[in-house]
């Protein structure tokens, strides 16, 4: 049977996890899992075997961590072919059991905010997307992601690389996010609109504690919610790794949620055949409930999604040549840090998105527009609208793209659906449809309207949904035409009314060639906004349009007690029109224009602010004045979650910029260091993301820091600490085969150099786990490990 039509009708049953099965059979601290399709193919077969017999309908093969990082070519293609063959051997001929060729994370950071770039990772998964697919495996899993941008990745490499059905589920902490920010409602839009199979959350924390993530994607998902969770959380009895969540309590937990609504469920870390037994018979009377199209048009970045219809939209119309003169010479001069700052200014100003426009003749537009939405994604985390009229342009940036883009636009000319929708359907995206063909605009509501519905029976066509169409009825200049603005406004209330689509207006563009142009653009949109406005791009400067914005909200009934109006009826004054022309630093609450540009990330503009303040301060003033309070205010937010990975790590990026001016400018240095720190990631572990994030901020921090890498032996951890007299080491592991290999190396640095300080982190870690094998202190996030190392150094000093 196929295991789309299987999907559509049943619960389907997952399996649960491997790594600690493994251990129980003998696998030694270190030694890498997937080496035993090929050292011990029969303990594999074993265990896929319970898990059919425990009423599994898929198994996951054992190459999680199966990648060209890890092995070389030849050994790659021979455990996923043993790893699929072994799995399909357990499964036997019952038309009700799949193989799922599993994919897990790299281990490391996508540029920019580690060292592996997009296309290395897309061809990394797609190496293995190929073996497995060649090799036999009826679907594909990409599982325990915890970064939207490597996850897309992952997902594009089995799109391209293989037509097999595709579930992707992603490890959520905590707070309901990844590591780097995503909500479950931004993932949910991302990987929706590229096509997954079925979507959701495993690993990380036990069923309790998902609940919320789950519920979140039940209500915003489209397609199949995935459940996988871990038996609860770790711990060691008896020099074994235990969970504290029984089968029983597995199945009662996951059982409420399939009854509302969760079509795929199994376990990961700390489960058993016992456990999926337990949960296959909690469940054997639970009917599959109809998976609903939620109907939102939605976009997303890589932290969170923006869904059209509930409020108005804005859209910062800023960056775009047009008309900007100072704005065309920094495209001409490749000064990215100007279009960085105008599309900072534009969110600290309320914009809900912004519109990325670089079009200019003499430059190359396909290379400029990807290289600004990554940069720009560096800096604010506001989905982007991708605006340009050449397909491989928009198509560059779109593959870039982290999270699902608004596409700036295709019209009713055959050219442009052919360009433009095969590429929505492929990477996803919100596309802006405006009403023109190769006649032209319409001078009618009803020839707008017809166009309109032409586009979504073309879209149709192409497999895009009309809940993936925007609408722009297009505003004409009332001072060529005074009927305009009425036709547009018809047109704009009819198309929401009669074909249920979602509209978008380029708002000026009715004033031009008029007097007080703000005045006019402010009227038209509170018009439209009554007539139904979706969507708006405009200049989120103006004060009369945010006048217009917030006075509509509050007499919609849209801005309880009016509170949003309140607090911002003090800024309804003439603003400034550019980045260029903003508030001073101290203004917007920043101590300085370094302390800005460290905060924001802007590499360029804190090392040229640190070179202009050495003129008149002392090196050590800058940094204990301006750079570390920058990093402290920055890791504050993190600490309070109103800041994310990526803003940290690319705040610290900047920091390393001015710091690196600040050594420049000294003959010995920029003074004593602290440290030495000792880094490393566990034997057996090649997963190095939290580790790098941590040595980046300790560097920040002074510290002098020593990273031996990944998949390190015990004994070198030693001696590198004997060596270096270093009093503070940190150990990672990600996966709960390595934790054997964490415990072992703490034990010998106990012996071996008994006053150093050890702290240890990663996904499979507690403060409990961590005190029970010998560690001094454990660190939730790198910033909390910076925080306590900090504390050391006072201590000593």
């Amino acid at each position: 049977m196929d295991f789309r039509a299987f999907l559509q009708d049943h619960i389907v049953m997952l399996d649960g996890g491997m790594g600690t099965l493994l251990q129980a059979r003998g696998l030694a601290p270190g030694e890498a899992p997937e080496g035993w399709n090929i050292t011990h193919p029969e303990e594999i077969k074993a265990i896929h075997r319970a898990y059919f017999e425990a009423g599994s309908n898929v198994v996951c093969t054992n190459t999680f961590g199966a990648n060209r990082l890890k092995y070389d070519r030849d050994g790659l293609a021979d455990i996923v072919s043993a790893a699929v063959r072994i799995a399909k051997s357990a499964a036997g001929d019952r038309p009700d059991r799949f193989v799922a060729l599993d994919i897990g994370p790299s281990g490391k950071l996508l540029r920019p905010l580690g060292d592996l770039d997009f296309e290395d990772a897309v061809a990394l998964f797609g190496e293995t997307v190929r073996l497995g697919a060649a090799a036999g495996a009826d679907l594909v899993v990409i599982e325990t992601m915890n970064d939207a941008y490597e996850t897309k990745a992952a997902l594009l490499a089995a799109k391209e690389n293989c037509d097999l059905p595709v579930i992707v589920t992603n490890a959520y902490g905590e707070d309901g996010k990844l590591m780097t920010g995503a909500t479950p409602a931004a993932m949910a839009a991302m990987l929706e609109g590229m096509g997954a199979d079925a979507i959701g959350a495993n690993c990380s924390l036990g069923p309790r504690q998902l609940r919320g993530v789950v519920e979140e994607l039940l209500r915003v998902a489209s397609v199949p919610v995935v459940l996988k969770p871990n038996a609860g959380l770790p711990r060691v009895e008896d020099g074994r790794t235990v969970y504290d969540v029984t089968p029983a309590e597995f199945a009662a937990e996951i059982r409420e949620l399939a009854l509302r609504g969760v079509r795929l469920a199994g376990g990961c870390c700390g489960t058993t055949p016992a456990h999926i037994a337990a949960l296959s018979a909690a469940l054997a009377d639970v009917p599959p409930l109809p998976v609903t199209d939620k109907g939102l048009t939605v976009v997303s970045s890589y932290t969170r999604a923006v869904c059209f219809g509930a409020e108005p939209v804005l859209i910062g119309e800023r960056i775009n040549p047009t008309g900007k003169k100072r704005f065309k010479e920094a495209l001409r001069a490749g000064d990215m840090d100007y279009i960085l700052n105008e599309g900072l200014a534009q969110a600290e100003a309320g914009a809900h998105l912004l519109d990325v426009n670089v079009g200019l003749p003499e430059i190359d537009e396909a290379e400029t527009l990807r290289a600004a939405v990554c940069a720009l994604q560096g800096v604010t985390d506001l989905p982007l609208q991708i605006d340009t009229a050449d397909p491989a342009a928009m198509e560059g940036a779109l593959r870039r793209y982290n999270g699902k883009a608004m596409l700036n636009s295709v019209s009713g000319k055959e050219e442009s659906m052919r360009a433009v929708f095969p590429l929505a359907k492929k990477y996803g995206g919100v596309i802006v449809a405006l009403t023109l063909d190769e006649e032209g605009i319409p001078e009618t509501a009803d020839g707008r309207v017809e166009i309109a519905r032409r586009i979504l029976k073309a879209a149709e066509k192409y497999g895009i949904e009309k809940k993936n169409i925007v609408f722009d009825p297009l505003a004409l200049t009332v001072s060529a035409d005074k009927n305009a603005a009425r036709v547009t406004l018809e047109a704009l209330l009819r198309i929401r009314r009669e074909l249920g689509c979602m509209t978008s207006l380029g708002v000026s563009n009715v004033s031009f060639g008029l007097p007080g142009r703000d005045a006019v653009n402010a009227t038209f949109f509170t018009l439209a906004l009554e007539a139904g406005l979706s969507a708006a791009i405009m200049n989120p400067y103006s004060a009369d349009m945010r006048r217009a914005y917030f006075t509509w909200r509050a007499l919609a009934g849209l801005d309880e007690n009016c509170a949003d109006y309140i607090s911002r009826a003090e800024s309804f004054v003439p603003a400034a029109v550019s980045a260029a022309a903003a508030a001073p630093a101290a203004e917007s609450g920043y101590s300085s224009e370094l302390c800005r540009a460290v905060c924001k990330g802007l590499r360029e503009q804190a090392a040229a602010e640190t070179e202009r303040l050495l003129q008149r301060e002392k090196p050590l003033d800058i940094v204990n004045g301006e750079i570390i309070p920058a990093l402290d205010r920055v890791g504050k937010g993190f600490e309070e979650k109103r800041v994310y990975l990526p803003q940290l790590l690319m705040a610290a990026e900047a920091a390393k910029a001015a710091f690196e001016v600040i050594k420049g400018s000294m003959a010995g240095g920029s003074g004593a260091e602290k440290g030495p720190f000792v880094l490393a990631t566990v034997k057996g572990d090649i997963h190095d993301i939290g580790k790098n994030i941590v040595r980046l901020l300790l560097e920040n921090y002074g510290w002098r820091v020593i990273d031996l890498g990944r998949d390190v032996p015990p004994e070198e951890i030693v001696r590198t600490v004997c060596e270096t007299c270093a009093p503070i080491v940190g150990l990672s592991a990600l996966m709960t085969t390595t934790v054997p290999a964490m415990e072992e190396t703490i034990l010998a640095l106990r012996s071996a150099a008994p006053d150093c300080r050890i702290i240890v982190g990663g996904a499979v870690m507690t403060e409990e786990y961590a005190a029970r094998i010998g560690a001094d202190f454990y660190a939730a996030d790198a910033m909390e490990g910076v925080r306590w190392a900090e504390e050391i150094y006072g201590e000593k000093k």
